[in-house]
């Protein structure tokens, strides 16, 4: 079988994004029901009354860094379908980015391609940027970091840590497996990152492999506090924080406490009983008028804690892994969980796939299918209940 050119792939799913970018725009315009997704207004308009020197906050649900809508400010006066261009643009960006981190960590070429086609021709990823979702721009930001750090360029991950989490709150939950990772162990002195290393995990010869061996759990535990201020973790620190501090600062100079809940704090008490699939769904529907208290909606932050913590522990030396294991876990135990927040988690999936025994003939075609038709199945009880109200349940 010949082999398939990454250039023309990655050439391919940029005009595919532009054709559906462009029929959008087609679907917007002559039927019912839009293509664009109902966020891209939201975003469309605070980045209007940004450009005319309004809070973007006045557009009630926008609940994003003001930088969201900055960066949308030429829909204004350039080309309302602007901000569809620049998340596709960061979508294509994730899978160059995806490629690369492959390619650094000795993957075959064949393989980078394979797993690189994964992002780019996913049907929720390659809908998420042409319907004008800002995720993209996440997930980027994330994979670059990824990168930053496998290069031992900490300081540049650092800068672009305490941005992400400024832009979106989730990536805090990547703290600690970073600050884990900045150990000597792992960045020797004027030596390649051992993160780099494709065949790291199974190698005999591995410096990591053979001293993790000999540690036990009580030991480990110690090593980190003992080392933990080391010059790299010390300065990742002050600079992602920094970079937090002076975003976040500038954001509630210009905008205040409205900047302040709905950007940083509604997100820790957000109970949504629409469109959702967590496993606390049917509950808050079922409670949503009567009000939940404070201490309800912050104990459900319990379960999400305690396997980040567990997952850390466990997998925190193979960093893509533990980055896909901890997102995964934390959107599966969130109170919220919508379409788009697979995508956090789908951009680190391409990353852990040559490590996989799974084929895509049998089992994995088994799991695409078998997710397609629980995410249809749990979608039809969701309409019916919300829409049509006959699932025979108690409002």
């Amino acid at each position: 079988m010949p082999a398939i050119s990454f250039e023309y792939l990655f050439l391919f799913s940029a005009l595919f994004r532009l054709f559906l970018i462009l029929y959008g725009e087609w679907q917007d315009a002559h039927m019912e029901v839009r293509y664009t997704d109902i966020d891209y207004f939201v975003f469309s308009d605070a980045a209007a009354l940004m450009a005319s020197g309004r809070s973007p906050y006045e557009r009630s649900t926008y609940r994003y860094s003001p930088l969201i809508a900055f960066l949308l400010m030429p829909n204004s006066f350039l080309h309302h379908s602007w901000g569809k261009f620049l998340f596709s643009t960061a979508d294509l960006l994730v899978g160059l980015l995806i490629h690369k981190i492959l390619k650094l960590r000795g993957v075959s070429k064949k393989l980078c391609t394979y797993s690189t086609m994964v992002w780019l021709f996913n049907p929720f990823t390659f809908t998420i940027g042409t319907r004008g979702n800002c995720e993209p721009i996440v997930c980027s930001i994330i994979l670059w970091i990824i990168l930053c750090l496998m290069n031992d360029n900490p300081l540049q991950a650092a800068f672009w840590y305490g941005l992400v989490v400024h832009m979106r709150i989730y990536p805090i939950i990547y703290a600690l497996p970073i600050i884990l990772l900045l150990d000597p162990l792992h960045f020797p002195p004027g030596e390649k990152p051992t993160l780099a290393t494709w065949g790291w995990r199974r190698s005999k010869s591995s410096s990591l492999d053979s001293i993790s061996s000999k540690i036990t759990d009580s030991q480990y535990i110690w090593n980190f506090f003992k080392r933990l201020f080391t010059w790299r973790r010390v300065m990742f620190g002050i600079i992602s924080g920094s970079t937090f501090f002076i975003l976040t600062g500038l954001s509630y100079y210009f905008y205040g406490w409205e900047f302040l809940h709905e950007a940083l704090l509604y997100h820790l008490t957000r109970t949504d009983p629409r469109h959702n699939f967590s496993i606390y769904f049917y509950h808050i529907y079922l409670h949503y008028e009567h009000k939940f208290s404070m201490l309800e909606k912050l104990v459900s932050f319990l379960p999400q804690l305690t396997v980040q913590l567990v997952l850390i522990f466990r997998f925190a030396y193979d960093l893509p892994f533990c980055f896909f294991l901890q997102t995964l876990a934390f959107v599966a135990f969130n109170k919220v969980i919508t379409a788009q927040y697979f995508v956090w988690f789908f951009c680190l999936l391409p990353l852990i796939l040559p490590w996989s025994n799974m084929k895509l003939k049998w089992k994995g075609l088994a799991c695409i299918l078998f997710w397609i038709g629980a995410q249809t199945h749990w979608l039809m009880w969701g309409y019916l209940l919300e829409f049509r109200g006959s699932c025979g349940c108690i409002h």
